[in-house]
């Protein structure tokens, strides 16, 4: 099927959803609380001639590869894609019927605002489209939005950013203010290159840019993991451990710090499936030295935050953004039910005035206070190195698990040798005094459980991955049949 320049709201459903399975929900608009002049009305009127429809959005149901969802489609021929108080009607009324039904919701605005023909009282109706989408997410039901071109004002500022995951259409004029109103306004043209789909993607406001014909795969996978069970998960055998080689701290750490060691990359390749990467906070920043996504380990879904060794240099660190964006993943676990691996692999945060003036130190604070409390699953992972507060802060969790080489310290060996030492020479010293490799700290109570090297993560990447793997799937099944612990329990293991 040939794709239109611009698809209306019925192209895009029989471009997306499952042949000859969508069901309407809508009925005739009701415009008895809207007065309605005799010039408005003859807008509706040819709106209704040009579109095809008879308002500016259609709701239903349909299945997306065979699984049931609900949908709210905008139109652009009628009005201009505008919300008015029949429209508003339409939309809190959809989505309160797939939150009574536990319906995933999938949203593809498309629309220049709020309608201005009927003012005030059509604005306002964001509130309530907003109340209805907060309340079906507090089900813990997902919410997925496909950005058309163009989303701007009241749309965009209500439903249009309200997604569990968010991806826009290749070019899009996404935004707030609408480009004609800031040049009425302000008399000069707005800067090219801010309100598209490229460049929040690039700010880290929304997951993805993708066409259309793209949109049914991602909702495949991302609902895969979203609408997974999360009751009567089947046990997975625990795999058998290995013997550990009592191998030296220091060798340890340096074999850590190989270049060609698997980090979260390899791993989501070799052993997880249905992976959806997330990007950025939703507020504007992005940091590639931390991984989100939405994943399956066998049959086990979680939320994914792994810190990414490609992602971080000596010229760019993991900084204060890169916990702002984890946050934004504790709070999918939280809101979807769904439990968290959290991943420590790290050179350590970044150490500089712009981290200061960031809030590192407050971010740290609060990723160790929301962790330990956190009302899903945890899982942590320490795979490679583990520097200072920037690792910490992924550490608290019900259970967590180590590379054989994975080390955790207060501060890089080096470090503590020059503040105890005054010389870089003792760092083998110290790290070894400071009890920092995955064999103590499995000694301490402080992980459960070590995953083994063979000799070397680095010499056998897949077969090492795909064994972490098997772990995080059996650790993920345990959890989510017995639950998340308490934050005494958490903290306990501390003592």
């Amino acid at each position: 099927m040939s794709r239109p320049a611009r698809p209306g709201a019925r192209d895009l459903i029989a471009l997306v959803l499952d042949d000859g399975s969508w069901t309407s929900w809508d009925v005739p608009p009701d415009r008895s609380s809207t007065p309605v002049s005799d010039d408005y009305a003859a807008e509706l009127a040819a709106a209704a001639e040009k579109s095809g429809v008879d308002e500016s959005v259609l709701t239903g149901e349909a299945s997306l590869r065979g699984r049931r969802i609900a949908v709210i489609v905008g139109e652009f021929a009628f009005l201009a894609g505008s919300i008015g108080r029949a429209s508003a009607d339409r939309i809190v009324a959809a989505v309160e019927r797939a939150t009574a039904a536990g319906l995933p919701l999938v949203a593809a605005p498309v629309s220049g605002g709020t309608r201005m023909q009927e003012g005030t009282p059509a604005f306002v109706q964001m509130v309530r489209i907003s109340q209805a989408v907060a309340a079906h997410k507090a089900a813990g039901l997902p919410y997925l939005v496909y950005l058309r071109h163009p989303t701007t004002g009241g749309v965009m500022a209500s439903w249009g950013s309200l997604g569990h995951v968010t991806v826009a259409e290749p070019g899009a004029l996404v935004g707030f203010l609408g480009p004609r109103v800031y040049s009425a306004l302000y008399g000069k043209e707005f800067p090219d290159g801010v309100q598209t789909s490229e460049n929040l993607y690039a700010r880290g406001i929304i997951d993805a840019v993708l066409d259309l014909e793209d949109i049914p795969e991602i909702l495949d996978r991302a609902l895969s993991v979203l609408m997974a069970p999360r009751s009567g998960v089947a046990a997975v055998p625990e795999p058998v451990d290995q013997p550990v080689p009592d191998v030296d701290t220091w060798d340890a750490v340096l074999r850590s710090r190989r270049p060609d060691r698997p980090g979260v990359r390899r791993l989501l390749k070799y052993a997880a499936a249905d992976v959806v990467p997330l990007n950025g906070t939703g507020q504007g920043e992005q940091d590639p030295g931390l991984l989100i996504a939405l994943a399956r380990f066998g049959q086990a879904p979680c939320v994914f935050l792994g810190q990414d060794r490609r992602g971080q240099t000596a010229d760019h660190p993991m900084g204060p953004q890169a916990l702002r964006e984890a946050r934004r993943g504790f709070r999918l676990a939280s809101e979807l039910g769904l439990p968290l691996v959290t991943v420590i692999d790290t050179q350590g945060a970044a150490l500089s005035p712009e981290a200061e003036n960031g809030g590192l130190a407050g971010e740290i604070a609060r990723c160790l206070a929301e962790l330990v409390s956190l009302p899903a699953p945890t899982l942590c992972l320490m795979l490679g190195e583990g520097n200072g507060g920037g690792a910490l802060a992924f550490l608290p969790a019900d259970r967590v698990i180590a590379a054989q080489h994975a080390w955790l310290s207060p501060l890089p060996p080096e470090g503590a040798s020059a503040i105890v030492h005054r010389d870089l020479d003792h760092a083998p010293e110290m790290a070894r005094a400071q009890q920092v490799r995955a064999l103590d700290l499995h000694r301490l109570g402080v992980v459960d459980r070590i995953v083994t090297e063979r000799p070397d993560a680095a010499d056998e990447p897949e077969a090492f991955c795909q064994r972490v793997g098997a772990v995080l799937e059996h650790e993920l099944s345990t959890l989510l049949r017995t639950g998340a612990g308490s934050p005494a329990d958490r903290a306990r293991r501390y003592t």
